[in-house]
């Protein structure tokens, strides 16, 4: 059997779902509803940030602003599980959660710029929207790992092959469930249509759920770090300005 048979195959089995989908994701009062509570999350993320959580490193200041922006009140919940310096205790799971939060802030962003490019902007067909899409995520995907690793001193080409050697599986299960979601649902739409943006939101969460497994098996096994633990900053601006005090 032809790969373009098992991949029609595939798209007769999950009509039924994109048939269930698309009146929901199509309604402008669904988006309009999802616009108000990311705009909810947005203030309550920034709220804590400003009076909680000021010693959180500007760089997962953007992350988890992005992952809120991309995932409304489903990113809010991650980060206030993970992320904040007042989690009780680290483990595996708040780790593997920090670890896909940074890898989704990138390749979201670069998942957004390719689709606006290639579907909304020069009106490719699917194929090439697919492949310029990957390219965008896989891009700002590494960016996120190399530039800070090249501030802290390590050459281009080292930081380089720890982000493909430590990112690649990541960022491929996220953007293949992503992109695969959105051309699924939205590939013959117009940026105008309320379905353009809406099953690009629903395909960036569905890419983090797929990717977080796969973090976790990685920071599990050492390959990535999965973030500092937060509590450990709280507890050195505790510490600081109990110094400055005294």
């Amino acid at each position: 059997m032809s790969l373009q048979q098992l991949l029609t195959q595939f798209e007769h089995a999950v009509a039924p779902v994109r048939h269930v989908l698309k009146p929901t994701l199509s309604d402008p009062t669904s988006i309009a509803f999802w616009v108000l509570l990311v705009v909810a999350s947005m203030g309550t993320l920034w709220w804590d940030v400003r009076t909680r959580n000021r010693a959180l490193p500007s760089m997962m200041k953007g992350v988890w602003t992005l992952v809120v922006l991309y995932s409304g009140p489903f990113g809010l919940a991650i980060y206030w599980y993970s992320g904040r310096t007042q989690i009780s205790r680290d483990s595996l799971w708040r780790r593997g959660f920090r670890s896909t939060a940074h890898c989704y802030s990138g390749c979201g962003a670069g998942e957004v710029v390719g689709v606006l490019l290639a579907q909304a902007i020069l009106g490719l067909a699917v194929g090439w929207v697919a492949a310029i899409t990957f390219g965008f995520a896989y891009t700002f995907g590494y960016a996120l790992t190399v530039g800070p690793l090249m501030q802290e001193g390590v050459e281009f080409w080292e930081a380089m092959t720890d982000a493909l050697y430590s990112e690649t599986p990541s960022i491929t299960v996220m953007e293949v469930v992503a992109i695969g979601t959105d051309l699924f649902l939205a590939s013959q739409v117009h940026v105008t249509d309320v379905l353009f943006w809406s099953s690009l939101t629903l395909s960036l969460s569905l890419g983090f759920v797929a990717a977080f497994p796969v973090n976790v098996a990685l920071v599990s096994r050492g390959v990535k770090e999965g973030m500092r633990n937060p509590a450990e900053m709280g507890s050195n601006q505790r510490d600081e300005s109990a110094q400055a005090a005294d």
